[in-house]
């Protein structure tokens, strides 16, 4: 009952905090595009230049897409949702170093800054959807009833992001190796996610590793989780089917975990970030 009490107690301070969250989110979005020429614009510009990039180089220099009809539209419903993911999971990182100053002499709820992070990168995600719509709509290819799932995916997403968010900034607050190591592990996790190929057409024969035999295709979703997220984008934004439940359970609880589990992380530490920074 404890442990209940204080998380009703510690929501409804973020609630009390609401107005600071969107001013920070606000923030955020308006220093990304200060003293820029295009702004808000980039936010079409970056993902359709690389679908285009990506839909030339997996199409036509390393075809692994060419029996994929409007393969652009695939890599685009996985690369919208890898670039919230990426920036958002980059910036929360770095959230409450970024403002340490404000840590140290101001009080409110630590956690409001990789959430306001990661809220204003999933705005940004926002206002790209209507460009894969457009896309769709230009090229062709039919705008299914499944694209109604989408919303529960993106809080599906966020809950997931602000989670992971929660652990690395405190991680970075303790070991500033930490942005190193993530620079790195984005690299690396941007081949290991299936954006621009089908997850269901990942190749079944085991590999080995140190005399292990691993299928890909049986592991790949269960331990890049992002791989399960892109999957359901997929699914609703391109294919136009519903994935199965337990595909839905599975990132469900495992989306929440990782957020309780963040959360309760960041909680411990977050008395020592002001002596820290």
């Amino acid at each position: 009952m404890r442990v209940f009490t204080t998380a009703k107690t510690e929501l409804s301070e973020l609630w009390h905090y609401r107005h600071l969250l969107w001013m920070l989110i606000v923030r955020d979005l308006k220093s990304r595009y200060q003293n820029s020429a295009l702004g808000i614009v980039w936010s079409f510009v970056q993902p359709l230049a690389m679908t285009g990039v990506m839909t030339f180089a997996f199409t036509r220099v390393a075809p692994s897409n060419t029996q994929t009809p409007r393969a652009y539209i695939l890599i685009m419903a996985g690369l919208l949702a890898w670039n919230y993911f990426s920036t958002a999971i980059v910036n929360g990182a770095g959230s409450v170093i970024a403002n340490g100053a404000l840590v140290k002499k101001v009080y409110f709820p630590r956690a409001l800054l990789p959430i306001a992070s990661v809220l204003s990168n999933g705005i940004n995600y926002l206002l790209a959807v209507p460009l894969f719509l457009l896309l769709s709509l230009v090229s062709g290819h039919p705008l299914h009833l499944t694209l109604l799932f989408v919303p529960l995916i993106f809080v599906l997403q966020t809950i997931f992001t602000i989670g992971l968010a929660f652990f690395l900034s405190t991680l970075n607050i303790f070991y500033r190796d930490t942005q190193f190591i993530l620079d790195l592990g984005m690299l690396i996790l941007f081949f290991l996610t299936p954006i621009w190929y089908d997850i269901n057409v990942v190749n079944s024969i085991p590999i080995t590793i140190f005399g292990i035999e691993v299928n890909p295709s049986y592991w790949l979703p269960r331990i890049n989780l992002l791989a399960s997220f892109i999957n359901l984008y997929q699914d609703a934004m391109y294919k136009g089917t519903v994935t199965v439940i337990e595909y839905w359970l599975r990132t469900s609880i495992t989306a929440i975990v990782i957020f309780i589990f963040g959360f309760l992380f960041f909680r411990k530490y977050s008395p020592r970030f002001g002596e820290e920074i």
